[in-house]
Formats: C-alpha cells, sequence, structure tokens
C-alpha cells in the first residue's frame, strides 16, 4: 500500500488517518469496530504530542557567589536568580490568576541545587498547619511543593517542600503524578515567617535524586496552598480535576549546561537496634534481643540505583491502622518499609488495587529478611529496569524462600508506557512432609499497556497475567482492562477483569482471585454542575457498579451505588447515597467475622443501604468527619454503621485525632446482635521539625484486642535517626497486658 509522502515517517502518521484507515476486502482480519477501537485506545496518547505547558520556562543558572540555606533571602546569589512569579489558580476554579502572590528563584553549583520562595500571606500573622511532622497531610496544611520530572518523561521524578511552619515534604513521583510520601533522603530545608510572608529555602543534593545525566531539560512546576482563602495555584497551569503534581502539566525548568554528575554516589546506612520483650499470656520471663544491620544505597550512573541490605530491622515504622472487616477478603495495607520504597512503582504499580501480582509486603511475613539486593532506575529517556532479590529465613512450617522479580518498562508515544513483569518464589529448603501448607515455588509473568495522553484526559490499561505453580496448569491467567475519560465536570470509566480459577499470585495481592475465578465489569460515571454561590462551589451525581459473574457466567455479586455530592469553596463536602446489593456466596461466611456460625455456600442475599458523609474544610483548628450506613444486611438482616474522624491542632506543636467506627448488627440466631467498635485515638507532639513524639492506641473488639504503640523519633542529622518505640496489647475486658515490647533503634547516613 502506497503512502503520501508526508506519511511514511510512522510517528508523524496524523491519529486520524490511523483510525479510519481499516483494511477492506482481502486485507481485513478482525472486525472493523474492534480494530477502531484499538487504534484509539493505543494512539490516544499519541494525538497532540505537545506539551501543554512547553512555554512556562525557568532558566537556571549557577550561584555566583555561596548560598547558605536559613530560610532568610539575603545571600547575593538571590540577587541575579531568575524569577517564577504570577501562580494560576488550580482550585477552587481554574480559570484566573491566583489571589496569594508567590515568587520563586532557583539555583545550583557543583552539589546541590537550590530553591528559595517567597509565600506572600493574604491574611497578615496568618498560617494554618496541622503540626511540624515530616511528610504531612497536604489538604491540611498551608505548603508549598516542587515536582521535578527530573528525566523529562512526564511519568517519574522528585517531589520536595515544606509547610508554612517548617516541616519538611520529600517524595518519589511515579506514574505521571502520584507522590509516594514514605521515600526518604539527604536534603537541607528551612523556613521563616514573617507577619506578611513565609519564606522557605531549600538545598537538593544531586546525589539524592536520580536523573538522565547530559539532558539540559527537566519538567518542574510548583505549586502554593492557601488555606486561608481555600486556594490552591500552580506556576505552570493544571485543570482543576487533576493534582498539582500531574506531569503532564509541568513547565520547563532551562539548565544553562546539563546537571553536573553527583560524582562517586555512596551511602551506607548502618543501624543497631535493641528490643526487649515479654510475653504474660504465656507466662514466658523477658527477652534480650540485639540486632545489627544496614543497608547500601550505591549510585550505578545518576539515573541507576543499587540497594543493598543485610539484616534489616523495620521496628521504626508506623503501625498500620486496624480496620473492621466485614467482608469475605483480606485487608490491605501499604508498605513502608524503606528498602522497598525506591522505585517501588516499577514493581508494587503493576495491575490494579485489587490484581497484584507483586506486593512487598508478602515478603518477610512472619520469618526474618537475611538478606536483599534491588537494582533499578532509568537506562535511558525511554528504558526503565528493575530487578530484586531478597532471602528470608525458616521459621515453624515455613521453610527459607528466595523471592526474585524482574521489572522492565519502555516508554511509548508522549506519556504512555508497556511493562513487563517476572516475580519468582523458590522454596530453598523444601520438604512436603514439613511444608505441607506452601508449594515449593510460585512464579508470575505478566504485560501491560498503561495509557496515558498528553493533557491526562484519556488514562487506561490492558494487562494479562499468569501464573506457574505446582499441580495448577490450566485456567491460571489473568486479563483486565479499563479506559477512564476525565473532564473538570464529567468523568467516566469502563473497568473489566477476568481472574482465572487456578490463577495464583503469593507474592502479591488478589484478594478476589477466592471466588474461584470470576468475571467482572466495572462501569462508573459522574457529573458536576459548577455554579456561581458564595459558598457551593459545584455539585452533582456519581454512578458506581461492581459486577461479578462465576465461570458459568452465573450472576455472583452485584454492588450499584448512586450518589450526590456536594464540594463547598472551604474544601469541606457532603455526600449521600443509595446501595442496591446482591450476593451468592461460593464458599461458607461468617457475617460477623468473630469465627461464629457461617452461611451456607449457594445462600443468596439481596439488600438495600443509605448513607451519608460530612467532611468539613480543613480551616479550623477543629475538623471532623462525619458518616453513617444504614440498611439491610446478610441473611435478611440489618446493619448500622457509623463512623467518625475528629481532630484538633494546636499548631503547630500538637495534633490530636480520634477514629472511632462502630456497627451494630442484627440477624437471627445463632448470630442474634453484633455490636463491633473500633476507637483509635491519635496524638502527635513534634517539639521541632526534626523531633517528634507519636502514641496511637487501637481497641479492636472483632480482634479481642487494645494496642498501644508510643514512637520518639529525633533525626539529628539528614536521614539520621534514634528510635524509641514502646508496644503494648492488652485483653479488652479487663485490660491485663497480653505482651510487651520496647525497642531502641539508631540510624546513621553515612556519605562516602
Amino acid at each position: 500500500m502506497l503512502m503520501p509522502k508526508s506519511l511514511k515517517n510512522p510517528t508523524k502518521i496524523p491519529c486520524k488517518f490511523l483510525i479510519n484507515h481499516i483494511p477492506t476486502h482481502n486485507e481485513e482480519v478482525l472486525p472493523k469496530s474492534l480494530i477502531k477501537f484499538l487504534l484509539c485506545f493505543f494512539l490516544i496518547g499519541n494525538c497532540l504530542a505537545q506539551k501543554p505547558n512547553e512555554k512556562f520556562q525557568y532558566h537556571i543558572h549557577p550561584a555566583p557567589s555561596p548560598i547558605r540555606v536559613d530560610g532568610n533571602p539575603d545571600d547575593a546569589a538571590w540577587e541575579s536568580a531568575e524569577t517564577a512569579t504570577n501562580f494560576f489558580m488550580v482550585t477552587p476554579m481554574d480559570t484566573s490568576y491566583s489571589r496569594a502572590q508567590t515568587t520563586v528563584k532557583m539555583s545550583y553549583d557543583a552539589n546541590n541545587m537550590y530553591i528559595l520562595v517567597v509565600n506572600y500571606k493574604t491574611v497578615k500573622n496568618s498560617i494554618i498547619v496541622e503540626s511540624l511532622k515530616r511528610d504531612f497531610n497536604f489538604g491540611k496544611n498551608d505548603n508549598f511543593l516542587l515536582f521535578m520530572d527530573t528525566f523529562d518523561d512526564r511519568t517519574n521524578g522528585f517531589s520536595f517542600g515544606a509547610n508554612a511552619a517548617g516541616a519538611p515534604w520529600d517524595g518519589q513521583m511515579g506514574d505521571g503524578g502520584t507522590v509516594d510520601l514514605s521515600w526518604d533522603n539527604r536534603w537541607v530545608s528551612e523556613v521563616t515567617n514573617d507577619p506578611d510572608k513565609w519564606v522557605w529555602e531549600a538545598s537538593i543534593p544531586f546525589k539524592s535524586i536520580r536523573y538522565k545525566s547530559g539532558i539540559s531539560r527537566w519538567g518542574i512546576n510548583f505549586s502554593r496552598q492557601d488555606l486561608t482563602i481555600s486556594e490552591k495555584s500552580a506556576w505552570a497551569p493544571v485543570p482543576r480535576q487533576f493534582p498539582s503534581a500531574a506531569l503532564a502539566y509541568t513547565g520547563v525548568l532551562v539548565w544553562d549546561q546539563p546537571p553536573p554528575s553527583p560524582g562517586p554516589n555512596i551511602s551506607v546506612i548502618p543501624y543497631a537496634a535493641t528490643r526487649l520483650t515479654k510475653d504474660f499470656q504465656n507466662g514466658q520471663s523477658n527477652k534480650y534481643k540485639t540486632n545489627i544491620g544496614g543497608d547500601v544505597k550505591i549510585g550505578l550512573s545518576p539515573s541507576m540505583n543499587l540497594d543493598l541490605t543485610v539484616n534489616p530491622d523495620f521496628s521504626q515504622v508506623d503501625v498500620d491502622v486496624q480496620q473492621t472487616n466485614l467482608n469475605r477478603f483480606e485487608l490491605f495495607f501499604p508498605e513502608r518499609r524503606q528498602f522497598f520504597l525506591e522505585n517501588a512503582d516499577l514493581f508494587a504499580n503493576f495491575g490494579y488495587a485489587t490484581i497484584r501480582p507483586f506486593f512487598s509486603r508478602r515478603i518477610g511475613l512472619g520469618v526474618p529478611i537475611q538478606f536483599g539486593a534491588r537494582m533499578s532506575g532509568k537506562l535511558n529517556k525511554n528504558w526503565r529496569i528493575g530487578v530484586l532479590d531478597v532471602q528470608t529465613g525458616s521459621q515453624d512450617t515455613i521453610p527459607k524462600n528466595n523471592y526474585a522479580v524482574f521489572a522492565l518498562q519502555r516508554q511509548v508515544f508522549a506519556r504512555s508506557n508497556v511493562r513487563f513483569i517476572f516475580i519468582n518464589r523458590d522454596a530453598v529448603n523444601y520438604s512436603l512432609e514439613k511444608n505441607q501448607n506452601t508449594y515449593q515455588y510460585n512464579r508470575n509473568i505478566g504485560a501491560e499497556y498503561n495509557l496515558a495522553s498528553v493533557n491526562n484526559l484519556w488514562t487506561g490499561k490492558v494487562m494479562f497475567l499468569k501464573s506457574f505453580t505446582p499441580g495448577k496448569s490450566s485456567d491460571d491467567f489473568v486479563h483486565a482492562a479499563d479506559l477512564k475519560f476525565s473532564k473538570a465536570n464529567f468523568f467516566w470509566q469502563w473497568q473489566h477483569e477476568y481472574v482465572g480459577a487456578n490463577y495464583n499470585a503469593e507474592v502479591g495481592y488478589v484478594p478476589n482471585a477466592t471466588r474461584n475465578g470470576y468475571y467482572k465489569i466495572s462501569p462508573t460515571v459522574g457529573y458536576l454542575f459548577f455554579i456561581k454561590n458564595p459558598k457551593i462551589i459545584s455539585h452533582g451525581p456519581k454512578f458506581v457498579s461492581n459486577i461479578y459473574w462465576d465461570k458459568q457466567m452465573s450472576l455472583s455479586d452485584r454492588e450499584l451505588t448512586f450518589s450526590y455530592n456536594l464540594n463547598f469553596i472551604t474544601r469541606a463536602t457532603i455526600s449521600a447515597y443509595v446501595t442496591s446489593n446482591y450476593t451468592r456466596l461460593l464458599r461458607p461466611f461468617d457475617p460477623t467475622n468473630l469465627g461464629k456460625e457461617r452461611l451456607a455456600t449457594g445462600t443468596e442475599h439481596n439488600w438495600t443501604s443509605a448513607g451519608f458523609e460530612i467532611i468539613s474544610g480543613p480551616q479550623k483548628h477543629f475538623t471532623y468527619t462525619f458518616a453513617g450506613l444504614f440498611g439491610g444486611y446478610y441473611n435478611n438482616g440489618t446493619r448500622t454503621n457509623l463512623r467518625t474522624e475528629l481532630g484538633y491542632r494546636v499548631q503547630p506543636y500538637v495534633a490530636i485525632a480520634l477514629a472511632g467506627n462502630y456497627n451494630d448488627i442484627h440477624l437471627t440466631a445463632p448470630w442474634n446482635r453484633t455490636q463491633l467498635w473500633l476507637v483509635g485515638p491519635r496524638v502527635d507532639v513534634t517539639f521541632r521539625n526534626n523531633l517528634y513524639f507519636t502514641t496511637f492506641m487501637q481497641y479492636n473488639n472483632q480482634a479481642d484486642n487494645i494496642n498501644l504503640n508510643s514512637r520518639l523519633q529525633w533525626r539529628y542529622k539528614p536521614a539520621s535517626d534514634l528510635y524509641i518505640v514502646y508496644t503494648d496489647n492488652y485483653l479488652p475486658e479487663n485490660f491485663m497486658v497480653k505482651s510487651r515490647a520496647v525497642v531502641l533503634k539508631f540510624t546513621y547516613w553515612w556519605n562516602l
């Protein structure tokens, strides 16, 4: 077939030409409608390839004299730096300039890049912050954030910032704009406050970030939040339906020459920890244990990193917030362990929230990690790679296991990418007699295409997974896909899934796979009416559905939810909804999850419920969330659920929170009436921005436990900490101690 001369270069073929040119007669091999759908899906990301905010450019030059990071804009070097100003409003509306005035200057030297930000206050002497705690809650703090696309791929990057009281923020960015705040590194930040402004100054070492060597263009955007006037703004404009972190809408950071190489980049992070534990329930005596170990971070290149760990200890990690579990599947708790966080999106974001072939919290579950290695980063602008290998010890019926993961990503079109992943778990000293509850090995292989259009209006995914498990050799694969369109006032999404009956992801998170295979569709649609009102910014309906069929295409679950939502200028929200549920049980189930009698397989259950949720704006010292659910339940029963989250701050030093969840379930005998309580008060005291004390208590009568966790953290140097952690578990009925632990841990970040 001949092409016009202008179309011989495939990278310049107009999308309209490709979508409408369908093979005819003997060329046609697939239905035209299917070909059109596939072409649209894969080419949406290539249409309109011009970067939306290309004209927003900041030119960065070397500092002519030394810069001292102290929060004062009086260094002579700042006088010659270019100034970025005239921010655009993102919320509540995205059609005008910001009312909050902000100026930004940047510079660099051989080792660091510097940023100076002057945030002028809209009301003198007024700031709204929650505390001085690191990686603060974005929505509850006046803040300034920097988003850097250091590979200029509009997909990955880094974020740094601070709130108006000086609490630092840092995170690694992936998937076009999500920020993983668990990521941590060395850098310096200072904030000063005056009656009419607050100033943030920071120094970010080139060794602390990853970037492509030799390029002189990075994506960049600056975001300011001023809760006093309920406004969020950005230097390069971002449509209000997207977060200001959206890398699709970054401007351009233009270097006068490529950023300097970080040089030898090796960090050694040793730790020493001692632990005292006692099991009161079983009458055991005190146990003392001392651990030493650590991590090594090696920069193989400015964009590639190698992480090594030996005998890691994760005692400093925040305790998981417990949840009342009234469904048939296990709950999800996020990864917070530092070793697994560098370029975590390469491994952890493969698949969907409920179809994850790899979930790092499966590693080290009940057994210690002995050692591990992770290599991850950019090979070049288009290719990313991740390799992980971890060895765990053995315990009781759990054998030693080796976990290996290989991930590869190729960027295609403007912002889309293709991913490949392979996961392998192998038992090192497997014994069929001793390890009857586990397989000798489990492997997964998968590929996916992630769609992200230039302007982020279209996003989606198509993926395939296959598992390999001894004795399970058929119907062991997954297919899923979704397509989402999102404008400010209208959005819709289509998602479908198929999970085979023998699909097995032992190192993943696929709770729905316990249905023994299923088909699922999840269409969603919503609309917002924007109005001119002094209090309400928008309101509108939303419809969400989740429908499952078993392998015989018989309906097994259906959940249909219609809601109506009000969004206030103060960022308060009110929503009301009605839900219709149908369930045909595919296996026995206790509707209280307390180990009582179970409903039989094959029984059918229909019910309708209604609910509401009210969330206050973040401006007041006292904030709240109230929610309620009222209606039916399994087996013609009823369920009332009341949930609240209350918060009070004495800014910037103390933040007090109380979360409560109450369920009142009425069923026939033998369950009768069941009342479930989950209450979790929390107190965060930040003496300064490097000394934090947190106390967290959780009462959960479904788990028959009261947990108390207190943690003191002193960051005596950047990324170097001293932790003291105290944990108690109690019996709720008499408050007798079940177990107790005290941990002292010391870490030091040493750059070679």
